[in-house]
C-alpha cells in the first residue's frame, strides 16, 4: 500500500508542477496528440541534434494522469538517443498494457504508472504523449 501512496505522489507532483512544460523554440519536430474519448491533448515539440534528443518540452491539458505522464516522459527522453527513447517507449507501453513482465527497476518514476493497466480506460491517458513521440521518433528515424 505504500507503494501505491508513493505512486500516487509522484503522478500527483508531476501533475500540479509539470516538468519541461511549454514549447521548445525551433523546434525540430512539433507532433499534435488528442484523445477524442475524453479530450486531453498534447503537443509535444523535439530537438534533435546527432541523434539525441537535446531538448523536449510540452503543452496541453488534460487529467492527472496524461499530463503527469508527458511531464515525466520529457524527463526521461531528454539527453537519450533516439533509439533509447524507443526502447522507453516500448517498455512503457507494455507496462501500462499489463503485457507481460517489464523490468521497472530501472524505469526510475515511470514505474509510478504501472497500475494503469488496472483501468483500460487510464491507459489511453497514460500514453497519449508517448504515442506523440512514438510518431515524432518515426519522421526522425535515419
Amino acid at each position: 500500500m505504500e507503494l501505491d501512496n508513493l505512486y500516487q505522489e509522484i503522478i500527483l507532483e508531476h501533475y500540479k508542477h509539470p516538468r519541461n512544460h511549454g514549447a521548445v523554440t525551433n523546434a525540430d519536430v512539433i507532433i499534435n496528440g488528442k484523445n477524442p474519448f475524453c479530450g486531453d491533448e498534447i503537443v509535444l515539440s523535439l530537438k534533435v541534434k546527432d541523434n539525441i534528443v537535446t531538448e523536449v518540452a510540452f503543452e496541453g491539458h488534460g487529467c492527472a494522469i496524461s499530463q503527469a505522464s508527458a511531464s515525466v516522459m520529457t524527463e526521461q527522453i531528454k539527453g537519450k538517443s533516439l533509439q533509447e527513447a524507443k526502447q522507453l517507449f516500448e517498455q512503457f507501453t507494455k507496462m501500462v498494457k499489463g503485457e507481460g513482465d517489464v523490468d521497472t527497476e530501472n524505469m526510475d518514476e515511470l514505474a509510478a504508472f504501472q497500475g494503469v493497466c488496472d483501468y483500460p480506460t487510464r491507459v489511453k491517458c497514460a500514453l497519449l504523449s508517448w504515442n506523440a513521440l512514438k510518431k515524432a521518433l518515426e519522421g526522425n528515424q535515419k
